[in-house]
């Protein structure tokens, strides 16, 4: 299915970085448009965090400037099956947040204002409604929003069924593949420098995930990102307490197609002090001031390993892409305990489950938690589409069909200025209030 590392093509009109859903997405539309496509992946398909996501494919709870994309994106997953012939466990269920206090109903509010235009179906639930949706769950709550039309889907199959079919479009995917840098002749994109050669190119979109500004930084491309680690795991088959998905503040989970659970701390996660963190500390303040009871910091063996992680290499030199093929954080146990405790007391009717795997996965995020999807300024030919800041597994499709209208020179099908490269160096606004 996959081409051998060691066949790599010598040209291609367009090449993409990172085989995550977005890459995949991506190259999937370029291919559907019969245009000759190569993606380059340095481990395997979907190893990181595209394969390690929560599984939501949700409208409900989106920033206003992601709202037109998750729409297209949802309208693409509702018939990717039909279109690709393959199985990628997609389900519209609905998706559902619950509020504890007012401040959480104002928040869903102001997001069902802002979403009337899309028409979602997002809707606010009184406590007895709640109660009549999901009668097994326990907890003191004020009500919930509630979107119908949102889904869920299957990571670990999604990416590899979008892959499969871009390679019978015509596409090539080559896994087993560091792309160590790009090829530039008098400041324009030339090629890809790989480990196993250069593939002459045009055109690039990194899609490369948590590794896109350690990339950028190796041509003098700035761009703010940082990574977070979130702990989940999977249960034994389990009874159905809700058929979509859930955020119940302090515990999130999915329904899986094999009758378990997708599980995770709702809102807790671990950031990894390192170099990044100093790197970035004044364009993050504001998110950090926002997210500070939300983010447990550590100084862990992930720092360390960033800490000795090379920001410069020649391209004719072994690069970081090659030392680590996959990453594959350690999920913290008290974390996974504690989750899991979560769990059995808000879904008492859960209490002969048991926990069948558990896993942590890295998101790369940016300063107002919205991605790039932009050409680089200063870079002809060079294009992002990264920092999706953990929604980018739900909005994957739309966005890698965006990414593909825009490297075409095509109208995209949404407005890209909120996702602009630019907005960073021209200052963004600060998306969680206060100054900053």
């Amino acid at each position: 299915m996959i081409d051998r590392a060691d066949r790599i093509p010598e040209s291609a009109e367009v090449v993409v970085i990172g085989g995550g859903i977005i890459g995949v997405s991506t190259a999937y539309f370029l291919a559907r448009r019969n245009i000759p496509v190569v993606l380059f992946e340095k481990g395997r398909i979907a190893g990181e965090q595209s394969s390690r996501n929560w599984g939501f494919v949700r409208q409900q709870g989106r920033a206003p400037e992601e709202l037109p994309l998750i729409v297209e994106s949802l309208r693409i997953w509702r018939g990717i099956e039909a279109e690709i012939g393959d199985h990628v466990g997609f389900h519209q269920n609905g998706v559902l947040y619950t509020a504890r206090d007012d401040g959480d109903i104002a928040a869903f509010e102001a997001f069902v204002d802002h979403a009337k235009e899309f028409q979602v179906g997002s809707k606010l639930l009184s406590a007895g409604e709640l109660s009549a949706l999901v009668p097994d769950m326990k907890g003191t709550f004020r009500g919930a929003l509630h979107t119908p039309t949102d889904g869920r889907a299957e990571p670990r199959l999604a990416v590899p069924a979008l892959a499969r079919a871009t390679e019978r479009l015509g596409g090539r995917i080559i896994t087993g593949c560091a792309v160590r840098g790009l090829d530039l002749k008098r400041g324009r994109v030339a090629g890809v420098v790989t480990e196993h050669g250069i593939t002459a190119t045009s055109t690039v979109v990194l899609a490369g995930g948590i590794w896109s500004s350690l990339f950028c930084g190796n041509h003098d491309v700035s761009l703010p990102q940082l990574r977070i680690q979130n702990n989940v795991m999977r249960t034994t088959p389990a009874p159905s307490v809700f058929e979509g998905a859930i955020w119940a503040d302090d515990l999130a989970l999915r329904r899986r197609e094999d009758g378990g659970y997708t599980v995770a701390h709702g809102y807790q996660a671990d950031f990894h002090l390192g170099p990044d963190a100093l790197r970035w500390m004044s364009d993050f303040m504001p998110a950090w001031r926002h997210e500070k009871n939300a983010l447990k910091f550590r100084l862990s063996r992930q720092s360390l390993r960033d800490m000795v992680t090379r920001r410069r290499w020649t391209l004719d030199d072994t690069s970081p892409f090659e030392a680590t093929r996959v990453m594959n954080p350690k999920p913290y146990r008290n974390v996974i305990i504690e989750t899991f405790s979560n769990l059995l007391q808000t879904f008492p009717a859960l209490s002969d489950v048991g926990i069948e795997e558990t896993w942590a996965g890295l998101i790369d995020v940016t300063p107002d938690a919205i991605p790039v999807i932009s050409a680089v300024d200063g870079v002809p030919g060079f294009h992002l589409s990264t920092g999706y800041s953990g929604h980018g597994f739900g909005i994957g499709p739309g966005a890698g069909r965006v990414t593909a209208e825009l490297v075409t020179g095509q109208t995209p099908s949404v407005d890209l200025t909120p996702f602009r490269f630019r907005r960073f160096a021209d200052g963004m606004p600060n998306p969680f209030g206060g100054a900053g």
